[in-house]
């Protein structure tokens, strides 16, 4: 049985996406460096797949030719393993505190972020008598996890002497990616190739190199490398801030379909007079005799508090502006003047008619981000597959 609020996810517009994005790679580019072949794509499914669902998702990607994943944490990457994902799985996450068990059990790659990592993993891989490929992060100014490229001659030595470690890759990630006037894009590139020149000096060899998500991606093709790492892109959504200068890559280029639209339908209609008060802390006065529909759905299911007074929902294909206050369980809306029962229908990311909510529209009401309206998408919500 499923509940009146759904997520349904179009697994075919997810595999669409990932098409649309090789062969967006795969198109000449004046500005991108000699090469025999497009760089690979390491798709990403972290946050259970931004929200999606990670099992059906991966397994989706892998049927549409990806050959490696990425996610945060051990965990994530079983719940994958579990699913029936048989390609490559890149962690992302930290694992000096981690229970590594699962990186050997389960045939995953993991990220050296740390000494302290490098030092856990080298041990476990010695007493299983493994020899375990990683993939090493640097720090070129994020500042969250990495080693710093200006210190590569001091720690990475120990990490190169482990016995039990061979390396695959060397990655980093950029800041400032979605914000082509921040200097500290081209710091981190240039930052990058240094990083990479010291790394050969030292006697290293990785097989690839990586730094683009989906917003590098657009912006630099000089910042594909071996592999970009979409994830945003891959649920059909472009990055917030596109790039604007002339000649540079636009998202529109790519053809893209949303992938998950989130539906409920009305359990109640009633009217209030002019100058009654609606929902927790009498946020909302009717200014007028005003309609109301009552939709099951509320913060628990991921909807944000701050959407009352700023977001909508669609019913009969017009919007439906949400009032009152976001309760735990449902949403109060104004439908004066729009014909509606209960049982009718409504969107509330997606579109119905001839109108549209997209995720971007509702992180622009609440002063967020898509990415962030996607992973909070509660898990009560069940997600409805299509195919199946």
């Amino acid at each position: 049985m499923i509940r009146c609020t759904f997520a349904h996810v179009d697994l075919e517009a997810l595999k669409s996406n990932f098409r649309a994005i090789s062969g967006f790679l795969a198109r000449p580019r004046a500005t991108r460096p000699t090469r025999r072949a497009p760089p690979g794509i390491i798709a990403v499914v972290k946050a259970n797949a931004y929200g999606h669902g990670a099992g059906p998702v991966g397994l989706a990607l892998e049927q549409a030719g990806a050959t490696m994943l990425a996610c945060a944490d051990i965990e994530e990457a079983i719940t994958l393993r579990d699913a029936g994902v048989r390609c490559a799985i890149l962690v992302f996450g930290a694992l000096s505190v981690s229970d590594l068990a699962g990186v050997f059990d389960h045939a995953l790659t993991p990220t050296i972020s740390t000494p302290s990592a490098a030092r856990a993993l080298q041990a476990a891989a010695a007493a299983r008598g493994a020899r375990l490929h990683y993939q090493l992060k640097i720090d070129t100014g994020m500042n969250r996890l990495g080693f710093r490229h200006d210190n590569l001659r001091n720690t990475l030595p120990d990490v190169i002497s482990s016995p039990n470690l061979e390396l695959d890759a060397v990655y980093t990630h950029f800041a400032t990616a979605d914000d082509l006037v921040a200097p500290l894009f081209d710091d981190q590139r240039e930052r990058f190739h240094e990083a990479l020149r010291t790394i050969a000096a030292l006697g290293l060899r990785p097989h690839a190199r990586h730094a683009a998500n989906s917003a590098a991606m657009l912006a630099d093709p000089r910042v594909w490398f071996d592999y970009v790492r979409p994830g945003i892109l891959l649920y059909g959504i472009p990055p917030q801030t596109a790039p604007q200068t002339p000649g540079e890559i636009r998202p529109d280029l790519i053809s893209l379909r949303p992938v998950m639209t989130l539906r409920s339908r009305v359990v109640a209609v009633k009217g209030v007079r002019q100058g009654e008060m609606v929902g927790y802390g009498a946020r909302f006065t009717a200014s007028r005799p005003t309609g109301l529909a009552i939709v099951p759905a509320g913060y628990a299911d991921g909807l944000d508090l701050r959407l009352a007074g700023r977001g909508s929902v669609l019913i009969g294909g017009r919007r439906a502006p949400i009032v009152g206050s976001v309760c735990m369980d449902m949403i109060t809306v104004d439908v004066t003047g729009i014909p509606v029962e209960p049982g009718d229908p409504v969107v509330i990311l997606g579109r119905g008619g001839d109108e549209e909510i997209d995720v971007r529209q509702m992180a622009q009401a609440v002063g967020t981000i898509p990415y962030e309206i996607l992973c909070r998408i509660g898990t009560r919500i069940e997600r409805v597959y299509n195919p199946s």
